[in-house]
């Protein structure tokens, strides 16, 4: 039978800084010790609920550990290269176009 409850962990832990977090409880007790005008940023609320989805109700962890860094990395913006790909500078012609 699989484990439930807050004592589930994580596949991978996820590492924050020096801090590492191995189960639901852990990333629970991390959240919750976050300054309350970070704890309240919708990222950190989707992230609680799924951790007490999947603690309470069962699931994958996969799904709270995604939420977890979803989170951490809300401020992540990635760089948008607006020049894309180079061309191949040795671009064969079709038969067609000969």
């Amino acid at each position: 039978m699989t484990e439930r409850g807050w004592g589930r962990r994580f596949e991978d832990p996820i590492k924050i800084g020096e801090r590492v977090l191995v189960t639901l409880l852990d990333a629970g007790e991390y959240i919750a010790a976050l300054p309350k005008k970070e704890h309240n940023a919708p990222e950190w609320q989707a992230a609680m609920e799924a951790l007490l989805l999947v603690a309470e109700g069962g699931g994958p962890t996969t799904f709270a550990r995604i939420g977890v860094l979803r989170a951490l990395n809300r401020h992540y913006v990635p760089e948008f290269n607006p020049k894309g790909k180079e061309p191949h500078s040795d671009r064969r012609k079709l038969k067609r176009d000969q």
